[in-house]
């Protein structure tokens, strides 16, 4: 999941890896004019608009893992695999090949190009990979990591200075070893971080066989914090490529620009330069209309689907999402460490209404969610359900038996902060639906919507309730680290877990799942998974999110993606007419 969104790593849509911010305009806006021109035949960039600005380079730490950084980059730091088209896990051939080469123990042999190097003209090899397994694997202090479902049970790699070769073994089965490696996004430069921890190559390899924090610590710190980009991107020479775009220039509050990497080994880019427009989701119809970009994605709801229907020359498209959205518990310090009032909380969230009010108008068959972590358009949906039990006792509003347990708890006027990330109109109303519910069962909820929610508050736990979506996969690991016990409850040690909520019985069947290859056998493990996390109101799930992208139609290949790895995935074939 995005922040997060591994493998299959939720992503908070800031999903999350990615805390999805999904916005949707909530009713008619203003008229457009029906006609527009299309974009002029001959143009050698292509915009795009997304909600938020890119943050980092490295999407791979607790604060940073989320969909700002990690859309952007699907181009640009490429790996063994990637979310491919329907989300579908898909090999990236120009960058390697990889095989199971044995089930006993479970063996994955992995060879990197020969053509592979960075866009500095360092080759990608052993130093690279040594330093994906040393942050993904949780064994060397120091390092933060979104999570290290999988990596964790393999052991170091074996490989040396400008080896392109090497394996990874596991010591148990792992269900999701498809996407086990390093995929897009993961693979970072280990010769920039050598040089800022001031190591050697030799050094640096050394070190990380020797799982030696200490003699990493400063190498480490890079890796954290050296690659955000607050204002500008970093010097060039510390952001280099391994896909067919590197990164230019970014303008802060603006854009995002991509060019051409011409020391791309694959096939080179369709079009030269790439921008991505920072436009919040309630203004991305009229950017499009203006041609102030090409492709939007903003947030669907009636009054933006009908203003783009109306715009000539350009393409709708709605389709399902593995994205979901849900309220998340601060479990480790809020009044919500009391179990009796996030059982309260769950009957008095009017979860019907927000999906009649808000969704059912773009996807009519909309329902709200009775689990977290399969999708209802999955094949598997409703034997998970089944072996659950769904929302049990929180699937119909509850105002009086919301406000019994308020009682109960001996609370009276119990003020809850709800946060989320603003500007996003239809959280906004969400919120309000939320609070107009919820304060007659004795709570006083409080809107603290801020701009910076997932950049300093969420970090800081300064929440709590957060209302966000997790942008997933099919990948049953994904969400692995959303759920199991952290080892500490700060920025760089809860992963995706940011409420710091902890279960031994989710903790072992997490386990077990992840370590269950038989697709069928999976399902009773979710379903007990689901009906503990209920039991414990650990979340509380609202909706599915469908997604609602529009283009011009001069665009071609434009092509979206149900996964975390967003429209970008493809973004090297967007071509002109």
């Amino acid at each position: 999941m995005f922040h997060t969104p591994r493998p299959g790593r939720l992503l908070s849509v800031l999903v999350g890896g990615m805390l999805v911010l999904s916005a949707c305009g909530v009713g008619d806006t203003a008229s457009r004019p029906t006609t527009s021109g299309s974009v002029s035949a001959g143009a050698k960039s292509i915009a795009y608009a997304y909600e938020q600005e890119f943050h980092s380079y490295n999407n791979n730490t607790a604060a940073e893992n989320a969909t700002r950084n990690a859309g952007p980059l699907q181009r640009v730091l490429t790996g063994f695999w990637f979310y491919g088209e329907k989300g579908a896990i898909t090999p990236d051939k120009d960058f390697g090949t990889y095989a199971k080469t044995s089930d006993n123990p479970l063996t994955v042999e992995y060879t990197i190009s020969d053509k592979a190097v960075w866009s500095d003209g360092i080759p990608i090899d052993c130093d690279d990979v040594l330093l994906w397994w040393g942050f993904k694997s949780g064994k060397i202090k120091g390092f933060s990591t979104s999570g290290t479902t999988g990596v964790e049970d393999t052991a170091l790699p074996k490989c040396d200075k400008g080896g392109k070769t090497f394996s990874l073994v596991y010591d148990k089965p792992f269900a999701d070893w498809i996407a086990g490696g390093p995929g897009a996004t993961e693979l970072l430069p280990a010769h920039v971080v050598e040089k800022q921890g001031g190591l050697s190559e030799e050094e640096f390899i050394a070190a990380i066989k020797a799982l030696d924090a200490k003699r990493l610590e400063r190498a480490a710190k890079f890796f954290n914090d050296g690659w955000v980009s607050e204002i500008s991107l970093p010097p060039a020479e510390l952001i280099p490529s391994s896909g067919p775009y590197k990164l230019s220039k970014m303008d802060a509050g603006q854009s995002l620009t991509f060019v051409a990497n011409d020391r791309w080994w694959g096939t080179p880019a369709a079009t030269p330069t790439v921008i991505e427009r920072f436009i919040t989701l309630d203004e991305q119809a009229q950017a499009l209309h203006n041609r102030e970009v090409q492709i939007i994605e903003p947030q669907p709801g009636p009054g933006v689907l009908k203003e783009l229907e109306k715009l000539e020359n350009v393409k709708v498209n709605i389709a399902d999402q593995y994205t979901y959205e849900h309220l998340d518990f601060n479990v480790d310090s809020s009044p919500f460490r009391d179990k009796r009032l996030r059982q309260a909380f769950a009957k008095c969230v009017p979860r019907q209404l927000i999906v009649d009010s808000l969704i059912k108008p773009v996807a009519p068959d909309a329902k709200p969610l009775e689990i977290r972590n399969v999708a209802p358009f999955q094949a598997n949906a409703a034997a998970v359900i089944a072996a659950s039990g769904g929302a049990g006792v929180y699937a119909e509003q509850d105002i009086e038996g919301a406000r019994a347990l308020v009682a109960k708890a001996g609370k009276t006027g119990v003020q809850i902060k709800i946060g989320y990330q603003t500007p996003n109109p239809r959280r906004t109303v969400e919120v309000q639906l939320i609070i107009d519910a919820c304060n007659k069962a004795g709570f006083k909820v409080i809107d603290k919507g801020s701009e910076d929610f997932f950049g300093t508050v969420m970090p800081a736990n300064g929440y709590d309730v957060a209302l966000f979506a997790w942008s997933a996969s099919s990948l049953v690991s994904g969400w692995a680290s959303t759920y199991t016990t952290p080892k500490k409850c700060d920025g760089e040690n809860k992963g995706n877990n940011n409420g710091c909520y902890s279960s031994r019985k989710v903790d072992r069947l997490i386990r077990k799942l992840n370590a269950t290859v038989d697709l069928a056998a999976q399902n009773p493990i979710i379903g007990e998974i689901e009906k503990t996390l209920w039991a414990d109101v650990a979340t509380i799930p609202l909706f599915q999110h469908s997604t609602l992208t529009a283009w011009d139609e001069a665009i071609h290949n434009v092509v979206p993606n149900p996964a975390q790895s967003t429209i970008t995935w493809n973004m090297d074939k967007w071509s002109l007419v």
